[in-house]
This record gives C-alpha cells, structure tokens and sequence, in this order.
C-alpha cells in the first residue's frame, strides 16, 4: 500500500509538491509563531527574574521596565540621589543597584552604574553574571567599561579595547564623546539575555563624560553670555545647556570623579528584598515619597501587562498562522479530488485484480498521509533554516533567542493535531473514492 501510494503520488509529483509546500509553509509559520513567542517571554523574564523592585521617575511601569532592563527608551528626567540613599536605606532592602541611561555605543545602551551590579544581578532564574575575559571595573575605575557578549562578538572587542559612546538612545547618536574614552576592563559570559547587548560603565565615568563637555561658544557682544567669575566652564555645567535635551542624564551638577562617586541624579534602582512579602509595603512606601515623584514597579507585573497589551497580536498571528494551515489543508483536499475521475480506470483495475473499496478508500488516506508528514517534515526543515538566519538578526536588535530545538513544549502535539487534520481532510476524496468503485463495478468509463 505504501509503495504504491508513493508511485501513484510520484506520477502527480508537481500538484503533490505545491501542497507539500502549502502545508510546509503553514507547519513553519504555526511553530515560529510559537517559537517567538516563547522566546520573547522567557528572554524578558530571564533578563528581569532577579530583580525585586524597580524603582524609577513617576511613569508607566511597562515603559520604566523595557527602559531600566532591556534599554528601550527612557525614564524621564531622573531621580534624586537622596531618594537612592534613602531607598538603600530601608530595612526592608537587601541591596540597592543605582542605573544611569542615555548613552549608548554604536547603537546598543550604555548603562552607568557600580560595582554592586555585577554582585547582585542575576538571570536565568538565579544565575550571576561571569566574566568571558578580564575583570569587572571597581569603584576607582572611572574610565572603564565591560561589554557584553553580543556586542564583545559583533565588534571583536576584548580587555584592552578602547572604546567611545555617544549620546543618545539606540541607533541615535546626538554627540560623539570622543574626549572621554573607556578602556574594556573585562567581557561578559553569554547570558540570552538583554545583558548581551549592553555596555557597562562607572558611575563617575558615565558623568565624567557630560562634565567634561564644552559649552556652547558664547556671543562676545552679550554680557549674559560672559561669566562673572570667568568660570565659563564650571557656570556651563551648571546650566547644562550642552545637554539641555539630555533628559535621561538629568542634571550633573557638581559632580566628582573617585572612589564612592555620588551623582546629583540617576535614572533608576534595582532593589533586591530580605523578605519578598514585604514588596507591597515598600512598593507603596516609595509611591507616597513626598520629595521624589517615583514609581516602584514589580517586574513581574510589569511583565504581565506587556504581554496583555501584546496578546492581541499574539492573537491574530497565530490566527492568521492556522488559517495557512487549513488553505493547506483545503488545498490537499482539492489535489486528491481534483483527480479522482482521471483515475477512475486506475482504480477499476484495482478492483479487477482484487482491490475491494476498502482498499481503494485506504489508498487515499494513505496519500494524504504522506503528504501531510512531508508537509510536517518540510516545516520544521524550513523553521530550522529561518531560525538559523534571523536568530543572530533578532538577538542583535532586541535580545532574543529563538533557540534551536528540534522540538519544544506544545510542538509535538501542534504537528499531532496538524497530522489528524490532514487524515480528516484526505475523508473527503476517500469517501467519493469509495462510492465511485462501489457504482462502477468493474465497468470502465473513459
């Protein structure tokens, strides 16, 4: 039965490769759909998974999540340091990482913090971050910065390589900070995560940049423009007009390079708990702060709401992916009964040699069967291949990683159902199969 289903589909090789390829296509789309998706959630929650409380300027917490975590976007014009102290402070808090933003090198974020970062971090469940090469920077390492994976691997960076950021977000570079290299102290162990596309920088080195700016030139006619002191520069800094759409920086007034450096404003903290029941008590502590407009946000919660705001495209693509598959389907249905009266003399043979309707009805749903398991095989040949080329592509750009898994979780019961829809479908052509031998006997009709 098998062979001579595979003869008898060989002889209609280019119908039965088009549908072959309508349920390839589909297989591949409904799987990647589904690959996608999972590897967007658990690239976002691995990236946040140790980190109790983020606490940031007043805005929206998915907004404050994808820009102190993953780097997209901004947090408003700053926090205090005090409201940082004061965070630190609280009994209820184990550790305390200061964030800066709005910088970036060669298109992925630069984040100023400290050492404490690389202490207390954690992704994947728990996992800390290691070093590939070289060491972390200290609290002396103002000119210092540590590269992630991606970034280390795209631009062939190791401890030793001198690097300049810009200012700006993303690929938008307002102002090259060329007077103000970092030297890579050390690379960062591939972790999956948004960590792999970052640059890590010292506090003091991150506002070292914006106090070493020169100001804008000044008209010599407007006695405004003169200092009274002659201190154009330190006046400047003050004003921080150089940076006037710098929002993401704040203000750096007056700030110090060296050991247990103190910056007037910062973007963001991590806070990590003793006691997580105690997270409701704090989260509302920090939204009642008189002095500091703040917002203390859950990542997990944060996370929850993103993929509600996103569920309905989720949604739809998965739709539109089931859809591909049943016109593969329909189109299979329509190649099997497309034929059935051109092969009418093949199967009174059949019956003349023995065949009963049974056997004949079998055939059918036999071909159907071969040609939705190589539609299935087909599909993951070809969601492997499109893997293997935007999974470098999706990690650069937003940090995912598709992974290479022959199979995942709910993937061998999607082709499970997929291959029972096809049998379903072959029923159709089966059925007129059977009741056409059953009229025409052994008489042949040309």
């Amino acid at each position: 039965m098998l062979g001579f289903s595979l003869r008898s589909l060989w002889n209609r090789r280019f119908v039965a490769g088009l549908t072959v390829l309508a349920i390839g296509l589909s297989v591949a789309l409904i799987l990647g759909v589904e690959r996608l998706r999972d590897g967007a959630r658990d690239s976002f929650a691995n990236s946040a998974s140790g980190i109790d409380l983020i606490v940031a300027p007043r805005g929206n917490s998915v907004q404050i999540l994808m820009a102190t975590v993953f780097g997209v976007g901004g947090t408003g014009t700053g926090m205090t340091w005090d409201s940082f102290e004061w965070m630190e402070g609280r009994p209820e808090v184990a550790w305390a990482v200061p964030i800066q933003m709005g910088d970036n090198h060669r298109g992925y974020p630069v984040i100023g913090t400290d050492a404490s970062y690389f202490e207390h971090f954690r992704h994947s469940g728990g996992q800390p971050l290691s070093l590939a090469a070289g060491t972390f920077f200290t609290g002396d390492g103002a000119d210092a910065a540590v590269v992630g994976a991606e970034i280390a691997a795209r631009f062939g960076y190791a401890p030793g390589t001198v690097i300049v950021n810009a200012h700006g977000s993303g690929e938008v570079s307002f102002d090259l900070h060329d007077d103000a290299p970092f030297t890579i102290s050390g690379v960062l162990a591939p972790t999956g995560t948004a960590v792999d596309r970052m640059v890590f920088v010292a506090l003091e080195g991150f506002d070292t940049i914006h106090a070493q700016e020169e100001t804008p030139l000044a008209d010599p006619l407007d006695p405004a423009a003169t200092p009274a002191n002659g201190h154009g520069e330190d006046d400047a800094h003050d004003d921080h007009d150089a940076h006037e759409d710098h929002e993401d920086h704040g203000e750096y007034e007056g700030t110090e390079v060296g050991h247990g450096h103190e910056p007037d404003r910062i973007n963001a903290v991590y806070v990590g708990l003793i006691d997580r029941t105690n997270v409701l008590g704090l989260q509302r502590a920090v939204n009642e702060r008189p002095s500091d407009a703040l917002s203390a946000v859950l990542p997990a919660v944060a996370l929850a709401e993103l993929w509600g705001i996103t569920g309905t495209a989720e949604s739809a693509m998965r739709l539109m992916a089931w859809a591909v598959a049943l016109a593969g389907m329909i189109s299979m249905v329509v190649m099997l009964s497309a034929t059935l009266d051109t092969r009418r003399r093949e199967f009174a043979i059949l019956r003349s040699v023995g065949a009963t309707p049974a056997r004949i009805f079998g055939l059918i749903v036999t071909e159907a069967a071969i040609l939705t398991a190589a539609g299935l095989i087909l599909g993951l040949v070809l969601l492997t291949v499109a893997t293997f080329v935007t999974d470098p592509i999706l990690s650069a750009r937003f940090g995912l990683r598709l992974g290479f898994d022959v199979f995942g979780a709910r993937e061998p019961g999607t082709l499970f159902v997929i291959f029972c829809a096809g049998l379903l479908a072959s029923l159709v052509p089966a059925v007129r199969v059977y009741r056409m031998t059953l009229a025409d006997g052994l008489s042949v009709r040309l």
